[in-house]
């Protein structure tokens, strides 16, 4: 049981900080993240964790990477302060990006499937953590009544705790702030933060990141498949070291199970004697010995299993943030190939430490089984 759902736990850790992932990057909707040079770890942690990232360059830099070849299209975003403890957030931090819905082409594929339209000054479309107040109808950041019209899919990332405006929406609530909130926004519209970019189907992203490269000064391109590097490294570290723990408690468990039957085979030599004695042949007593294991790993994985997926869906969140990865629960289908593969093992690993034991029960002779 226990084992089971050891297995089974830290196989969906893995393949859920894979899946985010997969998921984030999918909503980032780039296929070069062009970056102020020695901001590229700030801006990857940012977009990984969420948190807080103070990192700018001139906005002009949009015209330098919109003429490199390959370029098709570029879109600025501006990354501000994080609000702490929102009460319109599901966690302790809500980040905030601003986006040019002029040229944007990584929120506007999802305005237009969801929303129909753009939005206008005062809306705001946010990730799944985000919500609006109890017994309000806005949300409100730095005195200013923003009107929530829609959340993204989840994604396990920092993304799920960002809030997404237009530069109209940031500039207007930073004017505002100076007299409805305590602590001042302030928006220079001259600085970006980051620079998305569409490379052009016919060419090879990779050629046209190196190009920017050596093109610009000042400035750092990040391909998509590379971004979140370090994570991946560790999360290839962390995988290693869970594969390396469950190969040895495998091997530890098969050994005590065989130990286990062994002497539960011992207890019941004079049991199987009397069933041989009455016609059952050493096949039938091989046979339901394993089947009787078999039918003892199938109730202890599908419990343990069970309860190991509780837990991870009930504090996914918590276990994202003492492992300081992005977690995502795998989709039920998934899941569903999960919990089938680890019922498997537990049933194929029980019956393989049980297969010596009732080996030598179905064998044994009948005459010198009864007298003992």
């Amino acid at each position: 049981m226990g084992v089971a759902g050891f297995l089974v736990a830290t196989t969906i850790i893995i393949a859920g900080a894979r899946y985010s992932l997969d998921s984030g990057l999918k909503r980032l909707g780039a296929d070069i993240l062009v970056v102020p040079e020695g901001a590229e770890i700030k801006i990857e942690t940012a977009l990984l964790m969420g948190k807080p990232v103070d990192v700018w360059m001139p906005r002009e830099n949009i015209q330098r990477i919109s003429s490199i070849p390959g370029v098709e299209d570029v879109s600025p975003q501006i990354y501000l302060s994080s609000m702490f403890d929102s009460p319109c957030c599901a966690v302790s931090e809500m980040f905030i990006v601003v986006y040019d819905p002029v040229t944007d082409f990584t929120i506007a594929p999802w305005l237009e499937k969801n929303l129909g339209r753009n939005l206008v000054q005062g809306e705001v479309i946010g990730g799944s953590y985000i919500f609006v107040p109890e017994g309000s109808r806005y949300i409100q950041l730095y005195g200013y009544n923003t009107d929530l019209v829609g959340n993204l899919e989840p994604t396990g990332t920092g993304m799920d705790q960002t809030l997404f405006m237009t530069l109209d929406t940031a500039l207007e609530m930073a004017e505002l702030s100076k007299t409805n909130a305590l602590m001042t926004l302030t928006i220079n519209p001259s600085l970006i933060s980051t620079i998305m970019v569409k490379v052009a189907a016919e060419m090879d992203p990779h050629r046209v990141a190196v190009q920017i490269l050596k093109d610009t000064d000042g400035m750092v391109p990040i391909e998509s498949p590379n971004l979140f590097g370090t994570f991946r490294n560790q999360m290839n570290g962390l995988l290693w070291g869970f594969l390396a723990i469950t190969i040895i408690v495998w091997a530890v468990t098969m050994v005590l199970i065989g130990i286990v039957f062994s002497m539960a085979a011992n207890e019941r030599r004079r049991e199987m004697a009397v069933l041989r004695a009455v016609g059952a042949t050493r096949t039938f007593i091989f046979g339901s010995l394993l089947a009787e294991a078999s039918l003892l790993a199938l109730a202890g994985a599908v419990a343990g299993i069970a309860v190991t997926a509780l837990v991870l869906l009930i504090f996914k969140d918590m276990i994202a943030g003492s492992l300081k990865m992005p977690f995502l629960f795998p989709e039920f289908s998934s899941f569903i190939g999960l919990f089938g593969a680890g019922v498997g093992l537990a049933i194929l690993s029980v019956a393989l430490s049980a297969f010596i034991p009732a080996y030598r029960l179905s064998r044994q002779e009948l005459a010198i089984a009864m007298r003992e």
